[in-house]
């Protein structure tokens, strides 16, 4: 198959992914991560993850142009993740990927990391039906989107989260239950000794007169909580695997209940669902359920495309380049608060007041 080659490259976390698409077809994709040297803090310190980038980053991008069987002058393009997240951890890659691209000659594609987590889903399932609604599930984020064209049109968030994102809620949940980092995964692999039934934790927005589409978690992570302190309180432990379950319970419920809904209303016969939490069983099961019972298709990537990667950034600079996309100015810079407008993210240096 012809078509530019893109690498993409991830950096805006714990992960160093780097990633090689074609036409829409994953070439490459290859993920070191830095988890474990964060666990023993329950959380990723940003001066960890950076210096983890570094030394990744060379090794990283080699063994992606292996898997591919290509060298560097086979490139013909670079995309990276210019926001948002963890300001160091983002200016290793964006260095990394400008070094890239130089030396190939190749123009640089600046992308905003949650449009790689929609385009995510373009590698196993193909271009994306228009349009379509996307819930973004991760550690940071909850959004609720209406997407048309990803790269060519703007992103309407129809629903975003108040306070804590549902990943934010199981880490913190995890850690009151005194269950490993990161919390996610611990819950999941808890809650399946456990019955959702057991406790009757809130769902979180859902009442009438309440904003449909929009996601709040502080609250159900502050009832977890209470629920916790009163057993012990009372000399007992609590069940970790009910307490998990019912939890897991409740995030899914809200999740699917909003995301559903905003299909009816707009008329929407897709839903996708995409980032880290799109890995928990229970949500997976819960979308699949609600959306067969609706006539809804339901999309969601790969479990190693769900959690953060360069094969998506990559998927996004493929997009890019083959809608006719301006590539980045050379003074790209990255924005870790860069709101979610565009696919294309590409920041640059505000003027010094001496250059004013």
């Amino acid at each position: 198959m012809g078509g530019p080659v893109v690498l993409g490259i991830e950096s805006s976390c714990d992960e160093t992914g780097v990633g090689i698409v074609r036409n829409g077809e994953l070439l490459a994709h290859v993920v070191a991560s830095s988890m474990d040297e964060h666990a023993r803090f329950g959380g990723v310190v940003p001066e960890i993850a950076a210096r983890a980038h570094l030394h990744s980053f060379n090794p990283v991008v080699r063994q992606a142009l292996d898997q591919a069987g290509m060298g560097l002058g086979r490139i013909d393009a670079v995309a990276v993740t210019t926001g948002p997240s963890l300001s160091g951890a983002l200016q290793v890659g964006l260095a990394g990927a400008k070094s890239l691209a130089y030396a190939a000659g190749v123009p640089l594609y600046g992308v905003h990391h949650l449009a790689g987590h929609v385009a995510a889903d373009t590698l196993e399932h193909g271009p994306l039906p228009t349009p379509c609604v996307v819930l973004i599930v991760s550690g940071g984020h909850t959004s609720l989107l209406l997407v048309r064209d990803l790269v060519r049109e703007p992103i309407v968030h129809l629903g975003d989260t108040l306070d804590d994102a549902a990943g934010e809620c199981f880490d913190k949940v995890a850690r009151i239950l005194g269950l490993p980092y990161p919390g996610g995964p611990a819950i999941d692999r808890a809650a399946r000794q456990g019955d959702p039934r057991a406790v009757v934790f809130p769902r979180p927005l859902t009442r009438p007169g309440d904003d449909p589409y929009a996601f709040s978690f502080s609250g159900l992570k502050t009832a977890a909580a209470r629920w916790v302190e009163g057993h012990r309180l009372r000399g007992e432990e609590p069940s970790v695997a009910d307490g998990a379950a019912a939890l897991q319970e409740a995030v899914a419920d809200v999740l699917t209940r909003k995301a559903l809904g905003a299909c009816e209303a707009y008329g929407v016969r897709t839903l996708i669902v995409v980032g880290g939490v799109a890995a928990n069983s229970r949500v997976r099961a819960l979308a699949e359920e609600r959306c067969a019972k609706n006539g809804i298709e339901l999309r969601v990537p790969p479990m190693t495309l769900c959690t953060d990667n360069g094969a998506m950034i990559a998927a996004v600079g493929d997009l890019l380049v083959r809608s006719g996309a301006e590539p980045a100015p050379l003074n790209v810079s990255v924005d870790p608060s860069a709101p979610l407008e565009y696919a294309s993210l590409t920041p640059v240096p505000a003027p010094s007041p001496q250059a004013a």
